[in-house]
């Protein structure tokens, strides 16, 4: 059962990240169709072993990454096509046969998206800052200049953590140091990738549901905010009636692959190794 969940996962995966990088958004209908798919492999299974554990560890992955996937979009670490992929992995990460099991299993695999995620949106930031590298190296400066005083601030504590090795020996306020020290210089990259590599102004007949708004826009009256849901259908359908000018569109860094990484990591550890790792607790 664990490798058929594993491939339904890689095909749909795969799917994704191609409707990704060609429309930017992942229909609700692969998601959706994910989590059909399967829960029913899992019933199959549950009715011919007669163990129920594989149904019900399928559906109460789907309610705790569920909450997960909520969470972090409304903390706007994803957006609503990556949460909604998410909750539809909650039905094919529990793979083991204990709650403690699939609990480690869980964690993990976010552990690998956040990190896989980060080291893949990095790569994929430099390549798109490196193929604008005028646009960016001018942004970069002018986003430095005007946050010149949060460098400031963060060296300040970079050197308080520093003092604090010799003070009290703890030898991680040298990490600390670095990572505060290095957070100012995070944003700026990010602010200068994101304005000089991921904007672009595009025709009101182009414009897609989700569409993230760089600045709001007056159409008949209304004032079209911009906001993290990005546009809405009946937003959309006022604006290609109704609107003549380009608008600045801004698009995020397709993150769909980070959740092939992290699915082949979990693979890998299933296949050559365990989840009991006790040494994590």
């Amino acid at each position: 059962m664990v490798i058929l969940l594993f491939i339904l996962a890689l095909i749909w995966i795969i799917f994704a990240i191609m409707q990704d990088f060609k429309s930017r958004e992942v229909a609700n209908w692969l998601n959706f169709s994910l989590i059909i798919f399967a829960l029913v492999v899992r019933m199959f299974y549950s009715i011919f072993s007669g163990n129920y554990d594989y149904i019900l560890f399928g559906l109460v992955g789907l309610g705790v990454f569920f909450v997960l996937a909520h969470a972090f979009y409304y903390m706007r670490i994803f957006a609503g096509g990556d949460a909604k992929l998410l909750i539809a992995l909650g039905t094919i990460i529990p793979i083991e046969s204990s709650w403690h099991l699939n609990l480690l299993v869980g964690f993990v695999f976010v552990i690998a998206l956040f990190f896989t995620g980060a080291v893949y949106s990095l790569v994929y930031s430099g390549i798109v800052a490196y193929q604008n590298r005028e646009k960016f190296t001018r942004d970069f400066k002018k986003q430095f200049k005007e946050n010149k005083t949060y460098f400031f601030i963060s060296l300040g504590f970079a050197i308080v953590f520093l003092i604090g090795v010799f003070i009290s020996g703890i030898t991680g306020f040298i990490f600390v140091a670095v990572l505060v020290f290095i957070l100012p210089y995070l944003y700026v990259y990010t602010k200068a990738v994101e304005s000089s590599c991921m904007t672009k102004e595009v025709n009101v007949r182009d414009l897609t549901v989700g569409d993230w708004l760089v600045q709001k826009i007056k159409v008949k009256e209304k004032m079209i905010k911009a906001n993290w849901e990005g546009l809405d259908e009946e937003q959309l359908v006022l604006i290609q009636k109704n609107y003549r000018k380009k608008v600045l569109v801004k698009y995020g860094i397709p993150f769909t692959p980070a959740f092939l990484f992290a699915l082949l990591a979990i693979i890998l550890v299933w296949y050559f190794g365990d989840f009991n790792l006790r040494f994590l607790f």
